[in-house]
């Protein structure tokens, strides 16, 4: 339980400090910070739950781009400035590493193997974050569509 705490406190230490590099210092960045942790802890869950890590990857990047749209309009904001940063602890830094390295050493098995990984990992990162952003937009233009037929 402790490991998870602590991942957990990495992931929002990670998406502060990204926040902190791209120049946001104002309430946004608790905003970012809750996030991050809370898109670390879905995707922990979907893990343990059994879920595999692509799956795992896919819900908790979409849950981290929904609740970036929904807070960008509270907070009057680009939801690229909230989504960056809360996606960092879901990046796969260490399969990239790997990645890398056995291209470097000439291992070309490993690097296949390993970089077809990364690109199933980023993919179900991508989609998430596509399909968080088609369904916020279907929602407004339904929602404009009904309030324009009423009025």
């Amino acid at each position: 339980m402790e490991f998870f705490v602590i991942q957990t406190i990495m992931g929002l230490l990670g998406s502060v400090g990204f926040a902190v590099l791209f120049g946001i210092y104002d309430r946004k960045l608790w905003v970012i910070a809750l996030g991050g942790a809370a898109g670390w802890v879905v995707y922990l869950v979907c893990v343990n739950v059994g879920y595999s890590m692509f799956a795992g990857l896919f819900v908790a990047s979409l849950f981290i781009a929904a609740v970036s749209e929904i807070l960008a309009r509270l907070l009057k904001t680009p939801v690229i400035l909230l989504l960056v940063p809360m996606l960092i602890p879901e990046i796969p830094g260490g399969d990239l590493y790997y990645t890398m390295h056995h291209l470097v050493q000439g291992h070309y098995t490993e690097f296949g193997s390993y970089s077809n990984q990364v690109l199933g990992e980023a993919g179900a990162i991508a989609l998430g974050i596509i399909l968080a952003s088609h369904i916020t937009k279907f929602g407004r233009s339904i929602r404009v569509h009904v309030f324009r037929k009423t009025l």
